[in-house]
């Protein structure tokens, strides 16, 4: 009897799992080069020629023309990192490759797949405990959160600027957008334009849209403005059917033309005399209302973009107006100036201060599109790491030292489970390992002589992770160099990494349609 299509292709077994552990081992091992701060980049280029270079884990692992369903279990593991916390991607993805690599040394040894399930979920919880007490115990100031945007930012392209003068503007960007409520992190943007060095890179009080100005002759700039948002044509107004006029005489032809310019006239007097000093409209301006708003000194932006109408209305408080009669003086949104600049072949408008000033950009300039793109990536990454340690007041030692703790307590928390559950449970510790060995690889090191040391001066009483100085590489206190990590960051990248190993773990059939 014939159950699947002929079509089909089945794999069942041990079969199964070593497919899908060796496409998992696979992803995490394209990203593994790139961890840490010497960590290399990847050039990717798609099928259409585009290329992007990064370091970024998330953005490899996206970029990759990935199709083994147990493979791309592991770019959703980089997805889910980077939606939670914004960085940690490639540790983990790093670790959910080596708990698979564990998990397919202890099948062949017949351990089930189910003990090994089950012991990874309890030394996960183990891992859980062991990065609360590796928590800092001083409080989570300016400094301390430079210190996290500069640990997420080291090793990333950024251009001629440092991590470190980054960081501030970074920690000044969160900090304007905290309340009472806490971080309101999707009032901060990051814009990039390109045609100068990465040293003008500068942050905006207010927000930053692709917008130029609706006539030459208009204001470039505005103080004080007070500003309307409308879904507006400003315009004659046409008919929705195909209509012909007859005109037979020159004074039909005067009248029509005077009627036209009347009703373009009142549209221009009745926004120059509503005291909008800036006017966003997301339809079509006349180019006779433009000029005559130009000459009134009012800034008009034409053709906005819906996604960039509502940033205007949510930054400066404004009402989004449907109808020129019903806009009224209450609809205004405010700001301390409104300006227009061009850059090369872009304009740009800024919205800047007074009400605008909730939110924030980041305005990140570079001299080609690619030192651009890696910068967005690398101030995107650290605004959200700053914003979770804030959030959660919870930093933990960077630079593998967390990881060496977690693996000692799980390993001493192993002694007393009882049957085979206890080998997998010191296999997610020998698992954890990796990041300490990756980093060391990547700064020059031998892997196996560093883990050794870490592991006897984490033992001996000290914080031990792998300190990169300049060219100098120690092993010494995190803390003491500024080396942190989010705690939150350590915590989804453990808990992410198990559920996609164990999800591929249990895996013992796999039914391909073709």
């Amino acid at each position: 009897m014939f159950i699947l299509s002929e079509d089909s292709q089945r794999t069942q077994g041990r079969d199964a799992q070593s497919s899908n552990i060796m496409a998992g081992k696979a992803v995490a091992e394209a990203v593994r080069t790139t961890l840490g701060p010497r960590g290399m980049d990847k050039m990717l280029v798609d099928s259409g020629g585009e290329v992007v270079i990064t370091n970024d884990g998330a953005t490899i692992l996206n970029e990759m023309d990935i199709e083994h369903p147990a493979a791309q279990m592991l770019v959703e593991v980089a997805d889910s990192q980077e939606e939670e916390v914004g960085d940690g991607t490639t540790t983990a993805a790093v670790i959910a490759g080596n708990l698979l690599a564990e998990a397919e040394d202890l099948i062949e040894q017949d351990v089930h797949a189910t003990t090994i399930v089950e012991g990874y979920h309890e030394a996960a919880e183990i891992a859980l405990e062991a990065i609360a007490e590796q928590v800092s115990q001083d409080a989570v100031d300016d400094d301390v959160l430079k210190q996290v945007a500069e640990s997420s930012m080291t090793g990333k392209g950024t251009g001629g600027l440092t991590a470190e003068s980054l960081a501030e503007t970074v920690v000044e960007a969160i900090r304007h957008v905290e309340d009472d409520e806490g971080v309101h992190r999707d009032n901060v943007t990051v814009h990039t334009q390109i045609g100068a060095s990465s040293n003008a890179t500068e942050l905006v009080p207010g927000i930053v849209i692709d917008e130029e100005a609706a006539h030459d002759a208009m204001p470039k700039e505005v103080e004080d403005a007070s500003i309307a948002v409308l879904d507006v044509e400003l315009g004659v107004r046409t008919g929705d059917i195909d209509a012909e006029y007859a005109i037979d005489s020159i004074d039909q032809l005067n009248q029509a033309i005077d009627a036209e310019e009347s009703e373009v006239r009142g549209y221009a007097e009745t926004l120059a005399e509503s005291g909008a000093d800036v006017v966003f409209t997301t339809d079509d301006v006349d180019e006779r209302i433009s000029s005559f708003l130009a000459k009134e000194g009012v800034l008009v932006f034409d053709n906005v973009g819906s996604s960039d109408a509502r940033q205007i209305v949510s930054a400066t408080g404004a009402n989004r107006v449907g109808a020129l009669e019903d806009l009224e003086e209450s609809d205004f949104g405010a700001a301390d100036r409104v300006r227009s600049q061009n850059y090369g072949d872009d304009d740009l408008a800024f919205v800047e201060g007074g009400a605008a000033a909730e939110a924030v950009t980041v305005f990140v300039r570079g001299g080609t599109e690619h030192v651009v793109d890696e910068l967005e990536r690398a101030i995107g990454d650290a605004l959200d790491v700053v914003s979770t340690a804030l959030d959660s007041g919870e930093v933990v030692p960077g630079a593998g030292a967390t990881e060496i703790a977690v693996a000692d307590k799980i390993r001493s928390a192993a002694a007393g489970i009882e049957g085979r559950k206890q080998l997998a449970v010191t296999s997610f510790a020998d698992a954890l390992d990796v990041v300490p060995r990756t980093l060391a690889t990547n700064t020059g090191q031998d892997p196996i002589d560093t883990l050794v040391d870490l592991r006897a001066a984490h033992e001996g009483g000290e914080r031990a992770g792998l300190i990169t100085d300049g060219e100098t590489v120690t092993i010494d206190d995190p803390f003491e160099y500024g080396v942190v990590d989010p705690a939150d960051v350590k915590r989804e990248a453990i808990q992410s990494a198990t559920e996609a190993a164990t999800m591929i773990v249990r895996i013992d059939d796999v039914i391909a349609a073709e």
